[in-house]
């Protein structure tokens, strides 16, 4: 399983233009593309949030939020494609597909943006099963997600890998019983993964298949 946002796609260059547009719509400063960045990783509505808010936890006025969410969701839907793979990503899924490993996408990305994502970047192809952040009623770092992939692809969660970012994904592969590898490149709210919680880490998913056989 492959979170989406900083793991398989370089996203944040994307979100942050949406979410600058949505603030300057509302009369509000834009913000840094790092920032934005660090807002990223457990679905549109925080982040909207932590944008108006400028915090991870605040919440903004109930309609000030609601009308900003109309608002950048319209203006991401118009972006979202220009997002590119990291490098290595194709390679990696490639491999990985080649070992006759099943492979799904799971993300807190809203379906209506992870479909032609996953679709304009050539990455659909690779996976037997999408799940994004509206596709149920618990996102990560709920386990549900993830249960629910091992389930209809009839795969033991003790016998499942989450490859991810943040511990967003960290958190969800513990409570779920699976494995869990990161990446160094991605969105972790500016911070360093403890790597005393994963199984391994790759510098991109090249490494992954030789890592799994070894």
């Amino acid at each position: 399983m492959f979170d989406l946002d900083g793991t398989l796609v370089h996203t944040a260059p994307e979100i942050a233009q949406a979410a600058n547009w949505m603030l300057a719509d509302l009369g509000k400063p834009i913000l840094p593309i790092a920032q934005v960045q660090s807002y990223i990783g457990e679905g549109a509505v925080k982040l909207i949030k932590r944008c108006l808010t400028g915090d991870l936890h605040a919440e903004p006025d109930a309609k000030l939020f609601e009308t900003a969410e109309n608002i950048f969701f319209a203006h991401y839907a118009n972006n979202v494609v220009a997002s590119k793979p990291f490098d290595g990503v194709e390679a990696g899924l490639q491999a990985a597909q080649n070992k006759g490993y099943k492979l799904a996408c799971v993300t807190n990305k809203p379906a209506q943006f992870t479909q032609p994502l996953l679709q304009s970047s050539g990455l659909d192809a690779y996976f037997e099963m999408v799940v994004s952040g509206d596709t149920l009623p618990k996102k990560k770092p709920d386990p549900m997600q993830l249960h629910h992939i091992c389930a209809q692809l009839k795969i033991d969660e003790f016998e499942a890998l989450l490859v991810g970012d943040s511990d967003t994904d960290v958190n969800a592969a513990r409570a779920a019983g699976c494995f869990i590898i990161t990446v160094p490149y991605g969105y972790n709210q500016g911070r360093a993964i403890d790597n005393s919680m994963v199984d391994a880490t790759i510098n991109d998913l090249t490494e992954l298949t030789s890592l799994l056989t070894n």
